[in-house]
Parts: structure tokens; sequence; C-alpha cells
């Protein structure tokens, strides 16, 4: 828009990609919602836009959700399954985490600092 209308004001640029935005909008709906509007900035018009497409959007969603019935006993047993899950990965992610934490010996690797086997330079415990 700089380049094609460079002698025209910035609030008209900005008017002209709006309207250009907007005509460009592929659904008809949320395409008559945006020129009802008539905004006059690019900014304004796209987060209108993306806003009226994400509520529409979620609107059809609901309608199609159902409800489902089920007893007390299994609820209680996917809680239970759930939580030993959970468990099962927190236990997991503290073991990894503390693996990270310790640092690997490779019997091949020479020190940079005090030249011996064993360990790296960043994990000497030499000089530190």
């Amino acid at each position: 828009m700089s380049l094609a209308y460079a002698e025209c004001p910035l609030d008209v640029r900005e008017s002209l990609a709006a309207q250009y935005f907007v005509g460009a909008i592929r659904d008809e709906e949320t395409q008559l919602s945006a020129r009802l509007l008539d905004f006059t900035d690019l900014k304004s018009a796209l987060a209108y836009s993306m806003k009226f497409e994400s509520a529409k959007t979620a609107s059809k969603i609901s309608i199609h959700a159902r409800s489902i019935t089920t007893e007390d006993d299994d609820w209680r047993e996917r809680d239970d399954k759930f939580e030993s899950l959970l468990k099962a990965l927190e236990k997991l992610v503290n073991s990894l985490a503390a693996e990270q934490n310790v640092p690997r010996r490779n019997p091949n690797v020479t020190c940079w600092k005090c030249f011996k086997k064993g360990h790296v330079q960043r994990a000497c415990h030499i000089f530190t």
C-alpha cells in the first residue's frame, strides 16, 4: 500500500488496506459483518475478523456436543487410573531432571583443565 499509494496520507492508505482486506475475506458472513463495522485501519479489521471466526467456530462445536451419562463408579475408576498415571509421569519427569543434573562420565574424554580422563572441562572439580 505504501508503494502503490505513496502520495496518499497514512490514514487513507490504512483505510484502503482495511477495505481490500475485508474484500478478500472468503466467508460471506464474516465479510458482511466486517463491512458493516466500516474499519478504518487494517489492525482492527484483522482482529475483529479473527474474533468473529473463532466465535463462529466455537458456537458450531458447542451445538454438536452431546452429554453422556455414566455411573459414579466408572468416574472413580478413571480418576484412580488418572492419578496413578499422573504419579508415574511425575516420577519419570523427576528422574529425568535428576539425570540431567548429573554429569555423564565417559572414560574416553579428557579434561582440558586437568588433563585427566573421564570428564570434560565444565565438569572439572579441580579448579572450581
